[in-house]
C-alpha cells in the first residue's frame, strides 16, 4: 500500500488541547505550526480559499481557555457556513466577491470550544458535486494521489485533514458531502441526524431537511466531542433531534456486542465495483469477528424515482437561492457564470410548481417512514460508501448538452448510497477500513436509526481499535520529513 507509516500517529484535537492545558505546548505555538502545515501542502492540494492565519494568530491569546478544544486549529468549508469576515463564495463565480457578515451558529459554537479557525476550504458550486472542482477555484487534489478527486462537496476540508494539516475540519452534507470525501481521503466522516446540528441563524433547513453540518476527523473521539458541542437546536429552529441521555464521547468507549447489521452490497440500477464490494465485505467480516450478526438485506426504494424526486427539491431550492442572491445584489444572476451542472438542474427542475415541490417533500417523508420500519429489524445498515474507488480529477465534467439523467448516472453511479440517509434523516458515517491495491482509500458506510449516533460512535470506536487508521499517512502530507 502507498502510505507513509508514522509512529506514533500525530495527536488528535483532544490530545492537542490536553497538551496545551498541561503547558507542554502553548496555544500560539500549536496554531502557528498548523498555519505552517496548511500553507506548506496547499500548493499541491489547492484546498484553501481564505488564509486566516494572521487573524488566528492574533486572536489565539484571547480564545476560550476552558473549552474541550482550546487552542486547537481547524478549517471551515466555504459553503453556507459563514465565517465572519471571510469570503462566502459557495464555490460559485457569482459569489466571488461576497464576504460573510456574521458567523454561522455552528461556527459560534465551535469558537466556544476554544478552536482557532485558520482558514476556509474549497467546495464545488452550491455543493452539488461529488468532486471538489469549480470554475472559480479549480480542482482540489487528493493527498493520496494528486491525479484523483478528494471527493465532494467537502473535499477541501477532507484533503487538509488527510494531509494532517489539522486534526479535523468543518463541512456539510446534503447527499453525502461529508462521507464521500471522507471515503476518498481515508478519514472519518459522520452525517448527524436531521435537526441535531443547527443550520442558523438565517436558515431553518437545507434542501427540505436533507442538509446538515458537522466535522470530518482522523479520530472518532474528536468527532464525538465536537458533535456533543454542536448538538441542540438554536433559536427559532424548525425542529430538533432527540436529546442524548449520555455524551457521545462516552459512547465511543463502549464496545457493543451482537449488533444486528443489515448488509446492502448493491443499489440497482447502479453497479458496485469489485474493489468496493471487497471493501464492504471486508468490513462485514470484521463486524462478524467483533461479535455482530451480519445478514444481507435490501432497501425499500425505487432508486431512479428517488433521485428524480431529490432533484425536484434541489432544483426548486436552487431557483430560490438565485432569487435571493438577485434580491441582495440588486441584479439578476447571469446564468453564464454558473456551472453547466447547475444550469442542467435549473433547466429540468428549476421551474417546478409548488404542488410538485410539496409532493416531493411528502415522497421523502414516506421514504423516511419505510426506512424507520426497516430499522426495527436492524441496529445498523452497512453498505459501501461509494460504488467506485476515488475517481480521477476531470471525470465528472458535464456540459449544456447533457441531461439531468446523465448527471444522475455520472454522480450517483459513483455515490448511490449516501444520499438516501439525508432523505430519511438518519445518522450515517464513512469509516476508513480499506485501501485499494493502488493505495487509494475506500470507506465503508454505516447508518443507524434516527437519533442513534450513540450506536454509530460505539461501533466506530470498536472498529478504530480493531483496525486503526491514524498512522496511515498519504504521500502528500504536512508532517515533518
Amino acid at each position: 500500500m502507498n502510505f507513509v507509516p508514522t509512529s506514533p500517529a500525530p495527536p488528535d484535537g483532544l490530545a492537542l488541547a490536553e497538551r496545551i492545558r498541561k503547558g507542554e505546548n502553548s496555544r500560539r505555538e500549536v496554531v502557528m505550526q498548523a498555519i505552517e502545515r496548511m500553507r506548506r501542502v496547499n500548493p499541491q492540494l489547492n484546498a484553501l480559499i481564505d488564509d486566516l492565519g494572521e487573524q488566528a494568530r492574533d486572536t489565539t491569546a484571547v480564545a476560550s481557555t476552558d473549552g474541550a478544544f482550546s487552542g486547537v486549529p481547524t478549517l471551515v468549508k466555504d459553503l453556507f457556513l459563514p465565517v465572519k469576515g471571510a469570503r462566502m463564495t459557495n464555490g460559485s463565480l457569482i459569489g466571488k466577491a461576497a464576504v460573510a457578515p456574521y458567523d454561522a451558529e455552528v461556527v459560534t459554537r465551535a469558537r466556544a470550544t476554544g478552536l482557532a479557525i485558520i482558514g476556509t476550504t474549497t467546495s464545488p458550486e452550491f455543493g452539488t458535486s461529488y468532486t471538489t472542482e469549480s470554475r472559480l477555484f479549480g480542482a482540489t487534489a487528493n493527498p493520496w494521489s494528486l491525479d484523483h478527486t478528494a471527493g465532494g462537496s467537502s473535499g477541501g476540508s477532507a484533503a487538509m485533514i488527510a494531509a494532517r494539516a489539522v486534526p479535523f475540519a468543518f463541512g456539510n452534507d446534503g447527499g453525502g458531502s461529508l462521507r464521500v470525501p471522507a471515503s476518498c481521503c481515508g478519514i472519518f466522516g459522520l452525517k448527524p441526524t436531521r435537526g441535531r446540528v443547527p443550520m442558523g441563524p438565517t436558515v431553518g433547513e437545507g434542501w427540505a431537511g436533507m442538509g446538515c453540518n458537522n466535522i470530518m476527523s482522523i479520530s472518532i473521539r474528536d468527532s464525538a466531542a465536537m458533535l456533543d458541542a454542536l448538538s441542540g437546536m438554536d433559536i427559532g429552529a424548525p425542529y430538533a433531534a432527540p436529546h442524548d441521555a449520555e455524551s457521545l464521547v462516552s459512547a465511543v468507549a463502549k464496545r457493543p456486542i451482537g449488533l444486528r447489521i443489515g448488509l446492502v452490497r448493491q443499489l440497482a440500477p447502479f453497479e458496485t465495483s469489485a474493489e468496493c464490494l471487497e471493501a464492504v465485505d471486508d468490513a462485514a467480516r470484521l463486524c462478524a469477528e467483533l461479535g455482530h450478526h451480519v445478514e444481507e438485506t435490501t432497501l425499500p426504494i425505487e432508486t431512479m424515482e428517488y433521485y428524480d424526486t431529490v432533484f425536484t427539491i434541489i432544483g426548486a431550492q436552487t431557483t430560490s437561492l438565485l432569487a435571493m442572491i438577485a434580491q441582495v445584489t440588486g441584479r439578476p444572476v447571469d446564468e453564464a457564470n454558473l456551472e453547466a451542472r447547475t444550469r442542467i438542474i435549473l433547466r429540468e427542475k428549476g421551474a417546478v410548481s409548488g404542488a410538485t415541490y410539496a409532493a416531493a417533500v411528502d415522497w421523502l417523508h414516506a421514504f423516511g417512514r419505510r426506512m424507520g420500519h426497516l430499522m426495527q429489524r436492524y441496529d445498523v445498515l452497512l453498505s459501501p460508501t461509494l460504488a467506485k474507488p476515488p475517481a480521477k480529477l476531470g471525470s465528472f465534467q458535464l456540459d449544456d448538452g447533457n441531461s439531468l439523467a446523465d448527471l444522475i448516472q455520472l454522480f450517483h453511479g459513483f455515490s448511490p448510497f449516501t444520499s438516501l440517509f439525508n432523505a430519511s434523516g438518519q445518522p450515517a458515517m464513512s469509516v476508513p477500513l480499506y485501501w485499494s491495491q493502488s493505495g487509494l482509500p475506500i470507506g465503508s458506510h454505516f447508518a443507524s436509526g434516527f437519533g442513534r449516533e450513540d450506536v454509530l460512535f460505539a461501533l466506530a470506536g470498536q472498529l478504530e481499535e480493531a483496525r486503526p487508521w491514524a498512522s496511515r499517512i498519504p504521500p502528500v502530507n504536512a508532517l515533518p520529513a
